[in-house]
């Protein structure tokens, strides 16, 4: 993954991207046990084109100029199929601009707050993504009182207290 995220920061330090980080189950990992996972998930800011568009074409014409051939929606990057997913709303917005500093082996990069990746998987709702917000809580990953400032901000109260019926037995 490495030679993958480096591939990943020299698309931002060329413009072709602005700013990203790592979310969906690899930024799990840092918080909770590995999961398998598809692809890598990267949240990004997008160019605006002249034309007041954002478009995610800039990285697959860079990218396949390079070699990297697309497959469904990713791009196969040194190995590693990516998914660029431009930030959608306030929530990804703040959760991208608040994203932490890490290092993969050696090589910088940014993955999203835990607890930002929490009110993510509040919102979209999918059956694995509370899965996996379970997990957060059995190994004690959030801090509840963050968690619970993000969701009133964005308007996912009601989300949250329909999770917490029903997969924490009111005691989250």
């Amino acid at each position: 993954m490495e030679r993958t995220l480096a591939v990943i920061n020299q698309l931002e330090q060329e413009g072709i991207i602005g700013r990203y980080a790592i979310g969906g189950a690899v930024a799990a990992t840092r918080y909770i046990e590995p999961v398998q996972t598809y692809d890598l998930d990267i949240f990004v800011v997008l160019p605006v084109s002249p034309s007041g568009l954002i478009s995610t074409t800039p990285i697959y014409a860079y990218l396949t100029q390079r070699g990297y051939t697309p497959q469904g929606e990713c791009i196969v990057i040194e190995g590693w199929p990516v998914q660029f997913l431009p930030v959608y709303n306030k929530l990804t917005e703040e959760a991208l601009a608040q994203a932490i500093d890490v290092e993969f082996g050696s090589m910088p990069t940014r993955v999203l707050s835990a607890e930002h990746l929490a009110a993510i998987m509040l919102q979209t709702g999918r059956p694995k993504d509370h899965a996996r917000l379970v997990q957060f809580f059995e190994f004690d990953a959030l801090d509840q009182a963050v968690l619970e400032d993000i969701v009133v901000r964005h308007g996912l109260t009601s989300r949250w207290e329909d999770f917490r019926r029903r997969f924490l037995s009111g005691n989250g």
